[in-house]
């Protein structure tokens, strides 16, 4: 009786440390999946594919309200004293952005391309995580109506390092798209989910095909951006990992966001400046362009690596 009194005690405490919950529809009932939830404290996590995440009172103890939000849906503020198993999302009614047409396009093309930029250098790369996403600015091609049909993506699996006890792993990550306004990246543009895996065996660049989500790039330019999810379980879906350490500082315990790999090779070799970047969880989700202005502290910033060097292939239709 003794090993089994063992497991329902450890059962028991466990359900007490971290409560399970869904995110659904709240018309449809349908699961809503890979929302973000904001801890209102600069710190946050996702929800998996089933729309389902954990959440610990006692690890976040300083945290009283989750704040959920998602594409196409109001954002939701729920007190973490009163958190149901199951959480509603209202659908919100929005006019579709011309970038993203109800059918593909037909007619003559061009195949134009714009390259990707890497490099292999840990040191002039960026740690993906779960608070930070990095946009691209691209523009049509000349002038006429320009499908994106891949994205290049520039990825360091620091495969020259493997040696040194780099062990396999998969992550994943999400693609959207944003309005170009005043120089900055605006209003999310509603599109089919873009959710995919990078793992160890992937290096310098990694070809996302997205021709059958036909997203066109409107006349102001589109912006598309990179966001870490969390790292994969052996099924492919998205593993309720630590997100953040704890490190002892004369302050306290500070939670520390975790990095995930693949690192970023920023550039600085781009003429122009065309990265943005955000921190999700903090500072209202501010778009800023990736400068001084950013953060004077910054080692890549102050090495002139500024730029993420997302390529793209196109469709330019001639008609």
């Amino acid at each position: 009786m003794k090993p089994v009194l063992c497991v329902l005690i450890f059962l028991f405490s466990t359900s007490l440390v971290s409560q399970q919950l869904q995110i659904l529809d709240s018309l449809s009932t349908e699961v809503i999946p890979y929302c973000t939830i904001s801890f209102g404290n600069g710190l946050g996590t996702f929800a998996d594919e089933e729309g389902k995440f954990s959440f610990s009172k006692e690890r976040y103890s300083d945290v009283d309200t989750l704040f959920i939000s998602a594409m196409g849906y109001a954002e939701k503020a729920i007190l973490t004293t009163q958190l149901p198993p199951k959480i509603y999302l209202r659908p919100e009614v929005s006019q579709l952005s011309e970038v993203v047409l109800s059918a593909p396009k037909r007619g003559k093309f061009k195949i134009k391309k714009t390259k990707a930029t890497t490099h292999t250098d840990l040191f002039t790369s960026w740690l993906p995580t779960v608070e930070s996403e990095v946009a691209v600015f691209f523009e049509p091609k000349e002038g006429k109506s320009t499908q994106i049909s891949k994205l290049l993506l520039p990825i360091n699996a620091e495969a020259k390092y493997k040696s040194k006890g780099k062990g396999k792993y998969a992550t994943i990550f999400r693609i959207q798209f944003y309005e170009h306004k005043d120089g900055l990246p605006a209003t999310a543009i509603p599109h089919e989910k873009i959710v995919f895996a990078i793992n160890e065996k992937e290096d310098k660049i990694f070809e996302l095909d997205i021709e059958s989500k036909s997203i066109f790039i409107p006349k102001e330019g589109i912006f598309a951006s990179l966001q870490v999810l969390g790292y994969a379980d052996a099924q492919g879906r998205l593993k309720a990992s630590k997100k953040y350490r704890e490190v002892k500082t004369s302050r306290g315990i500070q939670k520390i966001a975790t990095s995930f790999r693949p690192l970023l090779p920023f550039s600085n070799k781009l003429g122009t400046q065309n990265t943005y970047v955000r921190r999700i969880f903090f500072n209202d989700k501010k778009w800023q362009v990736f400068d001084i202005s950013y953060n004077k502290n910054s080692k890549l910033i102050q090495s002139g690596y500024r730029n993420y060097g997302m390529g793209a292939i196109f469709k330019v239709y001639q008609d």
